[in-house]
């Protein structure tokens, strides 16, 4: 069993029976009382966030996990179905796990899989991918000196938002995170 003192933002913690991630965690002195441990959980079943306090010194059970890159092949309804590059073993992941983020998987692209035991308990894409933009309006020379965003749909059927003078057949760099375009690419 571990102590308060050893949780770091990212870790899993068995919380009440439930898998939980820390997302926020803070230490806290509050005058002449005793310390303690502010924390802000996110559920991996539910993805129910909540928060609580811990006591400093009080014992906690973190799970050990196991991370691995594996490779997306293909979406199969509610699933995303990835292979183990070494032993090219297929697992289906609910693509509920991968979030926000699923929207922007493509083919052969290296994502990151947690298992506890054998079971996948969190997924996620890359932080940053390179997509072709297959259909926005044309955009105009001299659009470039506002902050102004159209739509643009990309190569995984996605709409984001670019600037004006982004056109079809541009590659951009994408935040998996936000949705956000970070960047234009040269290809």
């Amino acid at each position: 069993m571990a102590d308060t003192g050893d949780i770091n933002v990212g870790s899993i913690i068995r919380f009440n029976g439930d898998l939980v991630q820390i997302m926020e965690y803070q230490h806290r002195t509050p005058g002449n009382l005793r310390a303690f441990y502010q924390a802000k959980m996110r559920n991996l079943k539910t993805g129910k966030q909540t928060e609580n306090r811990f006591r400093s010194g009080e014992s906690v059970e973190i799970v050990r996990v196991e991370y691995k890159l594996m490779q997306y092949i293909y979406t199969d309804g509610e699933f995303a179905v990835v292979m183990d590059n070494s032993t090219y073993e297929q697992v289906h992941i609910p693509l509920l796990m991968f979030g926000d983020s699923g929207r922007f998987l493509k083919e052969g692209m290296e994502v990151k899989i947690t298992f506890e035991s054998d079971e996948p308990i969190l997924a996620e894409a890359p932080t940053f991918i390179e997509a072709q933009i297959t259909y926005t309006e044309p955009g105009l020379k001299g659009d470039t000196a506002t902050n102004t965003l159209k739509n643009a749909t990309i190569d995984t059927g996605t709409e984001i938002r670019v600037p004006l003078f982004f056109n079809e057949g541009d590659w951009v760099k994408i935040d998996t995170r936000t949705g956000e375009y970070v960047e234009r690419i040269k290809k």
